[in-house]
C-alpha cells in the first residue's frame, strides 16, 4: 500500500529496543510502516504522500495514562475552573471572582481538583470567608484532593442545605456552627463520598454540551501529548447510563484519545449484582482500538477501598471486607474478567492480596494482566506478592500534591520511602504511571514525569533522594511502552515501530536536554493518533484539525483556558449576569 504520511527531520525516541533512535517514520492508514534513517524512509514517498518536516524536534510515542477518570471528566470539563497551574491562592481567588461575574443564573463556579496548597506562594488553603467574599451571589464549589470541599452560602441555598439538612453520608460530614447550621465546609473522614455526593447535586451540562465538553477535554490532553488512557470510572459514573457521551463520540468517529475502560461498582453491599448484570451487557476486550472494555475496578467492593487522605489517619478496612470481596472476585475470575484494585496502604494490601491469592488458586490469574493501583506505602514483600500473582502496578503522582501533609503525619524518613517506584522496578514486575486525574491530581502528565525525574513535590519539597529518582528514559517508558501491558496491547501502543499504531507526539522542547524545571511545562506542538493530526500549534498550525464546536459562553475555558488548552476569547463573555 502507498505511504500516506512521512515525518522527517526528527529526533525520534521510539521506545523500541531494536532501534531506540531514528530520523523519520512512515505511516499507512493507522499504522507505522517504517522507522529509520531519513533516506530509507523518504524512499517510500509517492506523489500523494503527505510529508511533515519536524524541524529537528524531539518526537516520542503518544503518552498513555494508565489510571485516570477521563470519561467522567469529559462530561464536566467545560464547567470547571482549573487551578492546576496557579502560582498563588490570591490568583486563584481572583479567578474565582472574575468567573463569578461571568456565570449566568443557574450555573455554578467549580474548582474540582488538580491543585494543592503546596503549589501556592501562601502555602495554605482558602477559607470560607475568602470564597464567600469572592462570589457572594453565585454558587461555588471548590474541591481539595479527597480531603475537603468548600461551598459558599449561595451554593448552600441552591441545594437547600440548612440547619435541618439530613446528611445521608456513609462517612464524612458537613461542618456546622454552634447553632447547627452548615458552614459550607464538607470533610471526608476518611471517605470522600460526601464530597462527591454534594457535587453530583449541582447542575449538569446537557447531553450535547457534554459531547462538546468531552471533545475539548480530549483536545487539551492531545495538547499535552496524551493519546491513550485507561479509565477507572469513579463514584457517580454508572454503567451504561453515564457512558452515552463517549459512546456517541465513538460512533461519530470524534474520539481523539483511545480509551480502555473498567467498570466501577457503585452500590455498597450490591456489588456482585452489578457485575453479574454488566457481564450480560459487555465483556473484556469488547470494542476496538478507540473504545474498549478492559475489565473491572478500581472499586470491586466498597469495603476494600482505602481513600488516601494523608491529612487524616490511615483508614482501617472493615472486618467484612474479605467476605464481601471473595464472591465478587470469584465471579470475575470465573468469567475471565481482568480487574484492578485501588489500594493505598500496606495494611490494606496484605489483606486484599490474601483474597486474590485464594481465589486465583481456584481459577488462575495468568494472562489477565490484573492491576494493583497506587501503593504509596507498600513494602517489598507486597511488590513481590503482586509479581508472583501475575499482576502489575499502576502508580500515580498523588503524593506530590500532598507532600507536606504526608511529612506532618508520618515524618521525613517516611516521606523519602513513600511511593517506592525504584524498588518496584527492581522487582521486575510490570509498571506504568498515571495521574488519577482530576479530583486529586492534575491531568497534565508532565507534572508526573517531572516528579519522577526531580523527586520533587508540587511546592518544590524533596520527596525522593537522588538514588530513588528515575532517569528521563525510565520515566518516559512508564508513560509509553510500559503502559500498553495494562490494556493487553503490548507492542501495539506506546512504541514507534512497524506494525504499531501511529500515535506520536512532537514536543515543543527536547525532553532529554531541557532543564529539569522545564519538564513540567512541556507541551505538544503536534500530536497524531492513528496517523491523523489531532493537535497542532505554532509552526505546525497549518496541519491543525478543524475547530471544535463552541463551548457555552460562560465556560471558564474561554477566559482562563486549562493545561494543554489556551484561553478561547468569546465575544459574549464579558459579564453574563447583567
Amino acid at each position: 500500500m502507498p505511504t500516506d504520511l512521512i515525518l522527517r527531520n526528527a529526533r525520534i525516541t521510539t521506545m523500541d529496543p531494536a532501534r531506540a533512535e531514528a530520523q523519520a517514520l512512515a505511516v499507512t492508514g493507522a499504522l507505522i510502516t517504517a522507522v529509520g534513517d531519513e533516506a530509507e524512509v523518504m524512499a517510500l514517498a509517492t506523489p500523494a504522500t503527505r510529508i511533515i518536516d519536524a524541524g529537528g524536534a524531539r518526537v516520542i510515542p503518544g503518552l498513555i495514562d494508565s489510571h485516570t477518570h477521563i470519561i467522567r471528566q469529559g462530561n464536566n470539563f467545560a464547567m470547571e475552573l482549573r487551578w492546576d497551574e496557579v502560582p498563588s491562592l490570591a490568583d486563584g481567588l481572583r479567578m474565582l471572582r472574575d468567573q463569578a461575574r461571568r456565570t449566568p443564573p443557574g450555573a455554578w463556579v467549580r474548582v474540582v481538583g488538580g491543585w494543592s496548597a503546596d503549589q501556592f506562594a501562601e502555602k495554605r488553603l482558602p477559607t470560607l470567608d475568602e470564597i464567600n467574599a469572592a462570589a457572594p451571589d453565585v454558587p461555588v464549589y471548590v474541591l481539595h484532593l479527597y480531603d475537603r470541599a468548600w461551598m459558599n452560602q449561595a451554593a448552600l441555598r441552591a441545594l437547600g442545605i440548612d440547619a435541618h439538612f439530613y446528611e445521608p453520608f456513609v462517612s464524612g460530614r458537613l461542618e456546622r456552627d454552634d447553632e447547627g447550621r452548615p458552614t459550607g465546609l464538607a470533610l471526608a473522614r476518611p471517605n470522600a463520598q460526601p464530597l462527591y455526593a454534594l457535587l453530583d447535586r449541582a447542575p449538569k451540562l446537557s447531553f450535547e454540551e457534554q459531547l462538546t465538553s468531552t471533545r475539548h477535554y480530549f483536545r487539551a490532553l492531545n495538547g499535552l501529548g496524551l493519546t491513550s488512557a485507561l479509565d477507572c470510572a469513579g463514584g457517580f459514573l454508572n454503567y451504561p447510563d453515564d457512558y452515552g457521551v463517549i459512546g456517541e463520540l465513538h460512533r461519530r468517529g470524534e474520539q481523539t484519545v483511545r480509551i480502555g475502560y473498567q467498570l466501577f461498582a457503585q452500590k455498597p453491599g450490591r456489588e456482585l449484582a452489578d457485575f453479574q448484570r454488566w457481564n450480560g451487557l459487555v465483556g473484556p476486550d469488547q470494542g476496538d482500538d478507540f473504545l474498549r472494555c478492559i475489565g473491572a475496578g478500581e472499586m470491586l467492593v466498597a469495603s476494600a477501598y482505602d481513600f488516601e487522605d494523608f491529612a487524616y489517619p490511615r483508614p482501617e478496612l472493615p472486618a467484612v471486607m474479605e467476605a464481601e470481596l471473595e464472591p465478587v472476585l470469584d465471579f470475575l475470575l470465573q468469567n475471565r474478567w481482568p480487574f484492578r484494585f485501588h489500594c493505598t496502604y500496606e495494611e490494606s494490601a496484605q489483606r486484599i492480596l490474601k483474597v486474590v491469592e485464594r481465589v486465583g488458586a481456584r481459577h488462575g490469574l495468568e494472562g489477565l494482566n490484573w492491576i494493583f493501583d497506587h501503593g504509596e506505602t507498600i513494602s517489598e514483600r507486597t511488590m513481590e506478592w503482586v509479581a508472583r500473582l501475575h499482576g502489575g502496578i499502576s502508580y500515580q503522582n498523588r503524593l506530590p500534591f500532598q507532600a507536606r501533609e504526608y511529612r506532618r503525619r508520618y515524618g521525613e524518613d517516611a516521606l523519602r520511602a513513600a511511593m517506592p517506584v525504584r524498588k518496584m522496578m527492581r522487582m521486575g514486575l510490570p509498571l506504568a504511571a498515571g495521574t488519577d486525574a482530576t479530583r486529586v491530581s492534575s491531568y497534565n502528565p508532565w507534572l508526573c514525569i517531572h516528579w519522577l525525574v526531580s523527586g520533587q513535590g508540587r511546592g518544590g519539597d524533596t520527596i525522593w533522594a537522588e538514588p530513588d529518582r528515575l532517569t528521563r528514559e525510565e520515566a518516559l517508558r512508564h508513560w509509553t511502552e510500559a503502559g500498553a501491558w495494562f490494556s493487553r496491547e503490548a507492542g501495539r501502543k506506546g512504541v514507534l515501530k512497524p506494525g504499531a499504531l501511529a500515535d506520536l507526539v512532537l514536543l515543543d522542547c527536547d525532553y532529554f536536554t531541557c532543564g529539569e524545571a522545564e519538564i513540567a511545562s512541556i507541551t505538544a506542538d503536534l500530536t497524531l493518533m492513528g496517523g491523523r493530526v489531532v493537535h497542532a500549534k505554532g509552526a505546525f498550525a497549518p496541519h491543525a484539525p478543524d475547530a471544535l464546536p463552541a463551548l457555552p459562553a460562560w465556560s471558564p475555558l474561554h477566559a482562563f483556558g486549562a493545561p494543554g488548552l489556551s484561553p478561547m476569547p468569546h465575544p459574549q463573555t464579558a459579564d453574563l449576569r447583567r
